[in-house]
C-alpha cells in the first residue's frame, strides 16, 4: 500500500507535485496556528471569534508566497538537504511576523507569545513533512544501493555523504575517523567509529568498499591507512584531491581506486621560486626529448616561469605534436606571452642541432633525449649508444661552441656501476659533460641523476595494472628486487632547481626516499583492486582456490640489477635544498675521453658488439655485466658473422 502510494506520487507531473505541496503547507499553517493558540490558552473557544481569523487571514498567503519566492517548491524532495531549512526558516519568520503585526493592528485577542509558538510549530511541521517524504521516497531503492564505509568524518566526509545521498549507487553505513573528538558522534544518522572498529565493520558489511575522504592528508599517513585496510581485504576507493575539487575539475562523488602512484610518492617540498626561474625566466630554453615522460613535464614546469621562448626538440612527430598542442592550450588558458617552437630533429645530427641553437639563440638546454628502457637497448645496442652517448656529445659540443649558458643532462641511477648497455651509455654521457665542464668556455655543464619516475612510459606500474585487469598472473623478475620511485612533477622541479645551483661539472643526485620492494608493490596493487594475491611457481597454472591473482617469479631480465644505486662513491654533499645532493665522481680529461669515444664509435660503425663490450669494460665505468651474458653475446655474434655474409642491422645489433 505504502509503495503504491509513493509510486503514484512519483508519477505525477511537476506542476501537480507543487500544487500538492502548496495545499499541504496551507493545511499545516492552519493547524500550527490552531495548535499555538491552544497551547497558549488551553482551550478552543477562540475559534468562534471572527477577529482571530481576520488576523490570521493574511498569514496564509504570505507564508505560501515566501516559500515560493525562496525556492522551496522548486526543490526535489528526493534530493532535499539541510539547506532547505534556511528557506523554511525565512518563510516561517515572514509568516509569524505578519501574524504579530495583524493581531496588533486589528486588536485581535491573540496573545503576544502565540506568533513565537506558531513559528516553532510551523518550522518543525514544514521541515518534518518534507524529510519524512524524502525518506519514504528513497526507502524502496535503499537496499539496492551498495553499502560503503567512509574513512574521514571531517568536512570532506560529510560532503561525500551528502553527494552519495543524491545518487543511486552507494549508501554510507558508517564513518571511521582518527580524531577521538569525532568518535561516537552521528553524521547524517551514521555513527563515527574509531579505526579499531574497522575489522568488525568490514565483517558486518563484507561487500562494502572503504571510501577515503581524506583529500588533504599527507602521503605518509595515507600509506599507513591503506596498508592497514589492505590487510583487512577491503576494497579501497578515494575521492579526488582538494585542488581538483576546488578548481571544479572533479567533485566529491567522483570515486576511483587508490593508485600506487598516490602511495609511493612523497609530499613535495614547495620549490624555491628563485631557483626555478634562475635559468628560465626571460631566457630562451630548449628541451631535447620534449615529448618523453621527463621532457614533457620539464616543459610543463618551464612555461610557468615565463621564459622568453621554449624550444621543443623531439625526434618523434606524434610526441612533438602532442606536447606542443597541450602546451599551447595551457599558454592560451593562462594568457601567457611566450614563444613556443616545436622542432622536429635528432640530437645525433650535428648540423641540425647547431642550426637550432644558433637561430633561436638558446641560453639554457635541458638534455632529456635518451633511450632509457634497459630491455630495448639490450636488443638495440648500437642505436642506444649512438643516441645516448654520441647524441649527448653532439648537444654538448654545439652548446659549448655557440655559447649556451647552461647545459643540464638528465641522467639515471642505472649509470652507477652499470650492469647493462643502457646504464653504461648514460655513464659515458655523464663523462662527456664532465669533460666539457673542464674546458674553458661560457657554458656551465651539470648532470642530475635520479631513479624511476611514477607513470613514465614502460614503467612497472602500468604493466602490473594491465596484468591484473587481464586476470593475471602478475610477473615479478626476482623476489628481492627493489627500485626507487619519484613522481614526475617532483623530479622535474628538482632537476630545474639543481641545474640552477650548478657551478660546472656538478653531478647532482636527487633524494629518492626509501627503495620499494617490487614484490610488495605487486601484492599491494592486487589488493587495491579488491583481490587476493598468492604466490605461484614458474610451472604453476593459476589456482583460483588459493587466491584471485597469482604472482609469478620469472627471473631477472638481462642487464637487470637487484638494487639500484645513486652514487659511485659514498661521499654525497648536501646543498641548500634538502632533496638535492652533489657527488664527487671520477671524471676524464677531454683527450682521454676522446680515445674511448673513438674506439666506441669504430665498434658501433662495424656493429661489433664484443668490441663495444670490451670498450665499456676498459673504460672507468665500473661496468659489471653477468658472465653468462658475455658468453651468449660472443657466441651469438660469432655465429651470425659466420652465417651472414652481409651484416643486417637487426641480426647484428642485438645483445642476445
Amino acid at each position: 500500500m505504502q509503495t503504491d502510494l509513493i509510486g503514484g506520487l512519483l508519477r505525477l507531473t511537476r506542476v501537480q507535485k507543487r500544487l500538492i505541496q502548496i495545499a499541504t503547507d496551507a493545511v499545516l499553517v492552519t493547524i500550527c496556528f490552531i495548535g499555538a493558540m491552544w497551547l497558549r490558552l488551553e482551550h478552543v473557544d477562540f475559534a468562534a471569534n471572527p477577529d482571530v481569523w481576520l488576523a490570521f487571514l493574511p498569514v496564509l498567503p504570505v507564508a505560501i508566497l515566501a516559500f515560493w519566492h525562496i525556492g522551496l517548491y522548486r526543490s526535489i524532495l528526493r534530493f532535499i538537504t539541510a539547506q532547505a531549512f534556511i528557506a523554511i526558516g525565512a518563510g516561517v519568520l515572514a509568516a509569524s511576523a505578519v501574524l504579530f503585526l495583524a493581531s496588533q493592528l486589528l486588536a485581535a485577542p491573540i496573545p503576544r507569545s502565540v506568533p513565537g509558538i506558531f513559528a516553532i510549530l510551523l518550522f518543525g511541521a514544514i521541515g518534518g513533512v518534507r524529510f519524512l517524504m524524502r525518506s519514504l521516497i528513497r526507502e524502496p531503492g535503499a537496499d539496492k544501493r551498495q553499502p560503503v564505509i567512509i574513512y574521514g568524518a571531517g568536512e570532506a566526509g560529510r560532503q561525500l555523504q551528502s553527494a552519495l545521498l543524491h545518487g543511486r549507487e552507494y549508501r554510507a553505513v558508517a564513518f571511521v575517523d582518527d580524531d577521538p573528538a569525532l568518535q561516537g558522534s552521528l553524521i547524517g544518522g551514521r555513527c563515527v567509529h574509531a579505526p579499531s572498529a574497522l575489522p568488525k565493520l568490514i565483517e558486518d558489511h563484507p561487500k562494502a568498499p572503504v571510501l577515503l575522504a581524506l583529500p588533504s592528508v599527507s602521503r605518509s599517513r595515507r600509506r599507513e591507512i591503506v596498508a592497514g585496510l589492505e590487510q583487512l581485504g577491503a576494497e579501497i576507493r578515494t575521492i579526488p584531491g582538494m585542488a581538483d575539487i576546488v578548481s571544479g575539475r572533479a567533485s566529491f562523488s567522483d570515486l576511483r581506486r587508490v593508485t600506487p602512484e598516490e602511495l609511493l610518492g612523497r609530499d613535495p617540498i614547495p620549490p624555491s621560486l628563485d631557483l626555478m626561474g634562475q635559468n628560465i625566466t626571460g631566457k630562451v630554453v630548449l628541451v631535447s626529448g620534449a615529448g618523453g615522460s621527463i621532457g614533457s613535464e620539464l616543459c610543463r614546469q618551464i612555461i610557468h616561469h615565463d621564459p622568453a621562448a621554449l624550444i621543443l626538440l623531439e625526434v618523434s612527430e606524434f610526441a612533438l605534436y602532442s606536447i606542443a598542442l597541450e602546451l599551447r592550450e595551457t599558454i592560451a588558458s593562462q594568457k601567457r606571452s611566450l614563444r613556443l617552437e616545436p622542432v622536429l630533429g635528432s640530437v645525433q645530427n650535428p648540423g641540425r642541432v647547431r642550426a637550432i641553437l644558433r637561430s633561436f639563440g638558446v641560453q639554457t638546454v635541458y638534455h632529456a633525449a635518451a633511450y632509457k628502457h634497459v630491455a630495448v637497448v639490450e636488443e638495440n645496442v648500437v642505436e642506444g649508444i649512438r643516441n645516448n652517448v654520441f647524441g649527448t656529445r653532439v648537444m654538448a659540443d654545439a652548446a659549448a661552441e655557440l655559447g649556451v649558458e647552461n647545459f643540464i643532462l638528465i641522467s639515471t641511477d642505472k649509470a652507477v656501476r652499470p650492469t647493462n648497455f643502457m646504464g653504461a651509455s648514460k655513464r659515458i654521457a655523464e663523462l662527456v659533460c664532465q669533460a666539457r665542464a673542464q674546458d674553458p668556455g661560457p657554458t656551465t655543464f651539470s648532470m642530475v641523476r635520479f631513479g624511476n619516475v611514477l607513470g613514465s612510459s614502460g614503467s612497472v606500474i602500468p604493466r602490473f595494472r594491465a596484468q591484473i585487469e587481464q586476470g593475471g598472473p602478475v610477473t615479478v623478475t626476482h623476489p628481492e628486487i627493489t627500485r626507487y620511485f619519484m613522481t614526475i612533477p617532483e623530479a622535474a622541479q628538482l632537476v630545474i632547481q639543481a641545474g640552477a645551483m650548478a657551478k660546472g661539472g656538478d653531478v647532482f643526485v636527487l633524494d629518492m626516499g626509501a627503495p620499494v620492494k617490487i614484490l610488495d608493490l605487486a601484492h599491494s596493487m592486487i589488493r587495491l583492486h579488491g583481490l587476493k594475491p598468492y604466490m605461484m611457481d614458474k610451472t604453476d597454472s593459476q589456482d583460483k582456490a588459493r587466491g584471485d591473482i597469482g604472482i609469478q617469479i620469472i627471473g631477472l631480465n638481462k642487464g637487470d640489477k637487484l638494487y639500484e644505486e645513486l652514487l659511485v662513491g659514498n661521499d654525497p654533499t648536501g646543498t641548500n635544498h634538502p632533496r638535492i645532493m652533489t657527488a664527487t665522481e671520477l671524471s676524464l680529461k677531454s683527450g682521454e675521453l676522446a680515445r674511448i669515444l673513438d674506439r666506441l664509435q669504430g665498434a658501433c660503425s662495424a656493429f661489433d658488439l664484443p668490441s663495444i663490450r670490451d670498450t665499456f669494460l676498459d673504460a672507468p665505468l665500473d661496468y659489471q655485466p653477468n658472465d653468462n651474458e658475455l658468453h651468449d653475446l660472443i657466441w651469438n655474434a660469432a655465429r651470425r658473422r659466420a652465417t651472414t655474409p652481409v651484416p643486417i642491422l637487426r641480426a647484428v645489433d642485438t645483445a642476445s
